[in-house]
């Protein structure tokens, strides 16, 4: 199977993926119509920076800042395709253990290092030697041979459905060989992108801006003379940002929708997410309680999720019981009946299992996920399990679940194909399986989707069944992302990913 510019098939997968703070300044792409087109961009970000070495990358809210400055070897279109970026063409051998790149030979990094096959094999194998944030990305690439100066061949340790749309997100960066691994690329990234950063006009924790790089090989891709990130992780100082022309675009939520709607920001809608509890110990190693599913179970029953959704979110969503959108193709309508809101019974199962008088979860949180975990709080607090929530900082979020720091922790996941979303928090490799949990059923069928082929995602229904049945989560709702913009820039949704690449916004016409 071969991708390039010339394919009508240009993915493995059809359509993966995945699921924004305050400095002043307005920029001349700011506020209403009409007026010069843009020439800056500002956009806000619910998430921090934690470096920008590639390695720590991670793929949804934050993946913009490393867009800007870092080249992917495959680039994902709005629509979910993949498309040819540092790659030119791409193929798969007969058993898709072998996956061959053609490359640009036309491209430089910002230290004026040459890009080609020797600079993306060191960043392939730093990648897997490093195990940062998303390490399971490359979990299946066995080596990297350099074929020539333009080509590469990644042998993989057996079939991998994803590992095409991997090289789209934080395994497919391309930084500097002379910046790979040293101290220097956490504070000041070395990559071939569109952008390069101002580390002068930039804030560590605040904002950060990137200016057009002179000589870049893609002008179509580079929209903007500058582009500014910041880090507005509170919802009001976002939406004010928004609505007074500080920032262009911006993640918001139903109720900060309806101000920016009516100061006449564009909407963005999509689901993309799905919301809940990550029941991570599932084995009991720090919190007893969750090894036992009857006690999950009880937390699934625990949970009024239409009340909620209306209350809190103003019905922008589906309520849902499983973790597979509707989207993915391991999607099981049936399975949103699972679990309905049955406080008696979640009680009933406590005590079954040990736990008559409830017992205590510690979770993480962050200022954006405060709001909804009082609730949750709240209605577990009805069945008597005590939740206590712990403040850390954003920056650390993802990689403290990804260390097994906590037992459960409330997040949002996109809705990706069935092979993306098994390694993102259903294999033993995922991230958001920090314990590793497994069991023999559950492996064999994972196994088959592995090898399912064209059947892969109606064999993923099967785990979508074990995971739902055995309350590996407490999924909540599938949200409507609520992304706004202003109208002097047009914006490109990304089907099933957070807020959209870097590449999706242009000056409006």
């Amino acid at each position: 199977m071969k991708f390039g510019p010339k394919s009508s098939a240009l993915a493995v997968l059809a359509a993966a993926a995945i699921a924004l703070t305050a400095c002043g300044g307005g920029t001349s792409a700011s506020g209403g119509g009409g007026g010069a087109a843009a020439t800056t961009l500002t956009l806000a970000s619910l998430q921090d920076l934690k470096t920008f070495d590639p390695t720590d990358a991670h793929i949804g809210h934050r993946m913009p800042i490393y867009q800007a400055v870092y080249d992917s070897l495959i680039r994902r279109a709005p629509d979910g395709k993949l498309v040819p970026m540092l790659a030119t063409e791409w193929s798969y051998n007969k058993d898709n253990t072998v996956l061959t790149l053609k490359l640009r030979t036309d491209v430089t990094f910002s230290d004026g290092a040459k890009f080609d096959a020797a600079a993306a094999k060191a960043n392939l194998d730093h990648f897997k030697a490093a195990k940062g944030t998303d390490a399971y990305q490359a979990a299946s690439m066995k080596s990297v041979d350099v074929v020539d100066p333009s080509t590469i061949a990644i042998t993989l340790n057996s079939p991998d459905p994803a590992f095409s749309y991997y090289l789209t997100q934080a395994l497919g960066l391309q930084a500097s060989p002379k910046a790979i691994g040293t101290d220097g690329i956490k504070t000041v990234p070395d990559g071939s992108g569109p952008y390069v950063y101002d580390a002068k006009s930039s804030v560590k924790g605040s904002q950060y801006v990137f200016t057009k790089r002179s000589g870049y090989w893609d002008k179509d891709l580079q929209k903007f003379d500058k582009v500014t990130i910041k880090y507005l992780v509170d919802l009001t100082a976002r939406t004010n940002a928004l609505v007074s022309g500080q920032v262009d675009a911006a993640l918001l939520d139903p109720k900060s929708g309806k101000q920016a709607e009516g100061a006449g920001m564009v909407p963005h809608k999509s689901q993309v997410d799905w919301q809940g509890i990550l029941l991570y110990d599932r084995d009991g190693k720090i919190n007893p309680a969750l090894a036992n599913v009857k006690v999950r179970q009880a937390m699934n029953y625990a949970f009024d999720r239409k009340t909620i959704l209306a209350q809190q979110y103003l019905n922008e969503g589906t309520v849902t019981d499983q973790v597979f959108g509707p989207e993915s193709g391991a999607y099981v309508p049936e399975l949103d009946n699972t679990y309905p809101y049955d406080p008696a019974k979640a009680k009933a199962l406590l005590a079954e299992a040990g736990y008559p008088k409830g017992f205590t979860l510690k979770i993480p949180t962050v200022a954006s996920y405060d709001p909804i975990n009082a609730v949750f709080k709240q209605q577990l607090s009805d069945v008597g399990i005590t939740l206590q929530t712990e403040s850390i900082p954003d920056a650390n979020y993802v990689s403290d679940m990804a260390a097994g720091k906590y037992a459960a922790a409330t997040f949002n996941l996109y809705q990706g194909e069935p092979w993306v979303a098994i390694n993102q928090m259903v294999s033993t490799t995922a991230l958001y399986n920090p314990f590793k949990n497994e069991d023999p059923e559950l492996t064999a069928m994972i196994k088959a989707v592995q090898n399912g082929g064209a059947n892969s995602a109606e064999l993923a229904k099967k785990v979508n069944e074990n995971v739902t049945k055995n309350a590996w989560f407490v999924p909540m709702f599938r949200l409507n992302q609520m992304y706004f913009s202003n109208k002097k820039i047009d914006v490109q949704p990304e089907l099933q990913q957070a807020v959209p690449s870097i590449y999706n916004y242009a000056p409006a016409k």
